[in-house]
């Protein structure tokens, strides 16, 4: 019986390494970072990578609202995307997984909302 390989270990400069590349792929080919207020983007973030996650790691998702089967939507064709680009996601436990989309999450959450210096995100007369 053939031996299957040992997860990589995944340290902090190597989770760090891959989720730049995940957020590099969002920030390039993904229209959804765009919205146009900080709660839209709070939203979204949570839901579309909740979900990718959730696919990545095997899991169904079965959405059950218009709101969500947009996001399943998103989060199908990303999970897809990463998993044809970046072949490295399949030697990944699903522990390891969810630890670089939680890394993934916080990044994008600050480079589309925290750390935006889009003023319109926050004005409550847009």
């Amino acid at each position: 019986m053939a031996k299957k390989n040992p997860q990589p270990e995944l340290t902090d400069e190597l989770r760090d390494e891959y989720r730049e590349l995940l957020l590099d792929h969002i920030m390039k080919k993904c229209l959804w970072q765009f919205h146009s207020r900080a709660w839209d983007r709070e939203r979204q973030n949570e839901n579309i990578l909740a979900m990718t996650t959730e696919l990545l790691c095997g899991t169904e998702v079965s959405p059950a609202t218009p709101d969500e089967r947009c996001y399943y939507v998103d989060a199908f064709d990303l999970a897809r995307a990463y998993r044809n680009k970046f072949t490295w996601l399949s030697e990944l436990s699903t522990d390891q997984i969810r630890e670089v989309m939680a890394a993934l999450k916080t990044k994008l959450d600050h480079v589309t909302i925290h750390g935006s210096l889009n003023a319109e995100l926050t004005d409550a007369h847009y």
